[in-house]
């Protein structure tokens, strides 16, 4: 499948897989999205000085980036693990551009280093700040009760459906600590009703650039 780097809307760029007309970001600001959807109503509500996150979808490694520098800024204990089934090429992170848009120049050897570093092995990126990769299709995920937080950054249900389904839901709801959360971009009516049926509580929320709605669910 063709792949492409395109800028966003707020000047940060991403990866658009042009065939399926998808990004991983959204086309109106990668890191404005990051931010709103996993930063404001995932990260800050967990408000927790110790956080385990589960990622389902490393991709770029933004989410996993701003994080990081959150983590840092709010002297929080991050364990930080992140699952993606394709990584994306050293060529790709070459050309992102999200610790200049950031403007944390003291980051750069850390996000190429997220990266770089050994899949299925945990690193140390900061003292507080623990990533571990694991190279693993969504559906094959059995932890159980081991995160707080989920950031749940899959492609969309309108070109991998298969993994917005309530058997999806039911592992991150397994994965998820008592009070865990997980947030999503997504708002579809489909999305909401699987989280109902495993048990999440769902709380629909304000979307970010150029999106009406977002999620959030709390397992209770």
């Amino acid at each position: 499948m063709k792949r492409s780097i395109i800028t966003t809307g707020d000047g940060s760029k991403t990866i658009s897989l042009d065939e399926w007309n998808e990004q991983y970001h959204s086309k109106h600001g990668a890191i404005q999205e990051a931010y709103h959807v996993f930063i404001k109503h995932g990260l800050y509500a967990s408000r927790k000085n110790s956080i385990a996150i589960l990622e389902i979808g490393f991709g770029t490694g933004l989410n996993a980036l701003i994080t990081l520098h959150e983590s840092i800024k709010r002297k929080l204990h991050i364990k930080y693990t992140g699952v993606e089934a394709f990584p994306v090429s050293p060529e790709e992170v070459g050309e992102l551009n999200y610790v200049e848009a950031l403007e944390v120049p003291q980051l750069d050897a850390v996000f190429n280093q997220m990266h770089s570093c050994n899949w299925e092995e945990e690193i140390c990126l900061s003292p507080d700040f623990v990533l571990k990769k694991n190279k693993l299709d969504f559906r094959d995920i059995s932890t159980k009760g081991e995160f707080d937080l989920i950031y749940f950054d899959a492609f969309g249900a309108r070109v991998q459906p298969e993994l917005w389904t309530q058997a999806i839901f039911q592992k991150m709801f397994n994965a998820l600590k008592d009070n865990g959360i997980l947030v999503t971009y997504s708002a579809k009516g489909s999305v909401r009703r699987a989280m109902d049926a495993v048990g999440f509580t769902v709380e629909r929320l304000p979307g970010p650039p150029g999106k009406r709605e977002m999620l959030r669910a709390i397992k209770k």
